[in-house]
């Protein structure tokens, strides 16, 4: 069961890279959109898998037509320059919510209004910020 939801949750992290993305493909790397402290960033969208090594940051996948969010952003002392463990957050007491920060999936995840999963991938992926910012 638990091989069923790991492929699942790669499955839905997956469909939601793909369904994030801003950039036509002839016009250069996939790109896409991740929310972090309530700020709204771009991504290079890589393909490299990461191991267990060193440390990352949480990224939450959301789901289809919600974007991803992330713990930390450039700027943030702990950032870890876009090293990602892809968290699925399910939604079992409300209907899906764009969150923009992870102090609200944590809260929600505590109020058992969303479960949160284990790690189901290790990526790099750097977060740019929009607007020149």
């Amino acid at each position: 069961m638990r091989r069923i939801l790991g492929a699942l949750s790669l499955a839905a992290f997956l469909v939601t890279l793909s369904l994030v993305s801003a950039a036509p493909a002839a016009q250069g790397p996939p790109m896409g959109r991740i929310y972090a402290h309530d700020e709204l960033y771009t991504v290079v969208i890589t393909p490299r898998d990461l191991p267990n090594e060193g440390r990352f940051d949480a990224i939450y996948v959301l789901g289809p037509d919600l974007m991803p969010v992330s713990e930390a952003a450039p700027g943030d002392p702990a950032y870890n320059g876009g090293r990602w463990e892809v968290r699925i957050v399910s939604f079992v007491g409300m209907s899906p919510t764009q969150f923009t920060n992870a102090d609200q999936i944590t809260a929600a995840a505590a109020m058992g209004k969303v479960t949160v999963s284990d790690v189901v991938r290790r990526f790099e992926c750097p977060l740019i910020p929009l607007n020149g910012r």
